[in-house]
């Protein structure tokens, strides 16, 4: 009797081992987004520095708008008072606003807004959201849908609709980003942007069939899908259980994770061409941390089953910080700016990519729905 308690006492102690109530180290995460953040933080002390790639460009551009948000994400789990002065002043900075104005269609210009809107959620001031309700109210109030022409769009823009439709407690935001989405998946291209038969995204027209990857698949990028599904599990964080259209964005975010699991790298990674390992192949950082924070948020709130998929998250954040994050804090693997596999290519351990922010802000988010796995 004896013996047979013991091997199963040992049978429970292997599963928790294999399978724990706590799949990562808290504090070993932490460390590891604030080392990376630390980096960039040290290495941009002054927030309003204009980025100068192949040209100069404000700091409030859309990569260092989703750098904020994965800051963002850092001090809700773990709130410095250094993190929300950098975020704060750097909204002070740019005077709450977007690159081109308020007459602004461009989504990628009012990412931003979504950082506005979390400090003002903190400590309210009309001045913080004067711009951004003058800019997404003239969306709100205008009929276009097809602003979102490519998929990047679709993280940039849906978040901001779904915090203000929290804030102002207005279906109205929900109902034209569900339309503004829902053109871009169905009607954006020759038949929308989303195959429902692979569950992945073309990233715009120009990806749609009949072009195809060499190998003659689809072409699906990986930092575009990543945005997707990002989008995806940030807007159900921000959107009330009883929102409208709240089982569409769930199924869409179930697809693409049941698509992306087989395709997953060896080593933990996504390639950056999905279809294709042999085009531009290889490990790729900012779409592998989209889909390990799609995912782990999928986890984390019922929508994704935890046997099947802790595995893979585990697998993708672990090569991140074995073969991506460097002692300092830098991030290799990340691919530049563009808009397909080719771009900013070759990659590499050592490489610095032409914006450091927004793989940054990728890796933040997925580190802190990492951290919050129980």
């Amino acid at each position: 009797m004896k013996r047979s308690l013991l091997f199963i006492s040992l049978g429970f102690l292997i599963a928790q081992i294999s399978f724990g109530q706590q799949p990562f180290n808290k504090k070993e995460v932490l460390a590891q987004m604030e080392l990376a953040n630390k980096y960039f933080m040290e290495k941009w002390p002054d927030v309003g520095k204009t980025i100068v790639t192949n040209r100069e460009r404000p700091s409030n551009i859309w990569t260092r708008g989703v750098y904020y948000e994965g800051l963002m994400a850092l001090y809700e789990i773990y709130p410095r008072e250094a993190y929300y002065d950098y975020a704060y002043a750097w909204s002070e900075f740019h005077n709450w606003g977007f690159r081109n104005g308020n007459a602004n269609r461009n989504a990628d210009d009012y990412c931003a807004a979504q950082t506005y809107i979390d400090l003002y959620n903190l400590e309210p001031d009309p001045k913080k959201l004067k711009n951004t309700k003058s800019c997404i109210n003239m969306l709100l109030n205008t009929p276009q849908l097809d602003d979102w022409s490519w998929i990047d769009a679709i993280q940039m823009g849906m978040p901001v609709f779904a915090k203000l439709g929290v804030l102002e407690n207005d279906n109205r935001y929900y109902e034209k980003m569900y339309d503004m989405y829902m053109y871009t998946r169905n009607k954006h291209g020759d038949n929308g942007l989303f195959n429902p038969k692979d569950g992945l995204w073309w990233r715009d027209a120009d990806f749609d069939p009949p072009y195809t990857e060499p190998n003659g698949e689809d072409s699906y990028w990986s930092r575009g899908n990543g945005w997707v599904i990002a989008a995806l599990a940030k807007v159900l964080a921000i959107i009330p259980e009883d929102a409208p259209h709240r089982k569409q964005y769930i199924v869409d975010l179930k697809s693409m994770a049941e698509a992306l699991v087989p395709i997953q790298r060896k080593d933990g990674f996504w390639n950056v061409s999905l279809h294709d390992p042999n085009h531009y192949g290889g490990k790729e950082t900012s779409g592998t941390a989209l889909f390990v924070y799609g995912m782990a948020y999928g986890v984390n709130n019922g929508i994704l089953d935890k046997n099947k998929y802790l595995p893979v998250i585990e697998k993708a954040w672990n090569a991140m910080i074995k073969e991506a994050l460097h002692k300092n804090g830098f991030l290799g693997y990340l691919q530049s700016t563009g808009k397909e596999p080719k771009d900013g290519q070759p990659l590499s351990y050592d490489k610095v990519p032409d914006f450091e922010d927004y793989g940054l802000g990728c890796f933040l988010l997925a580190g802190a729905e990492i951290y919050r796995m129980q």
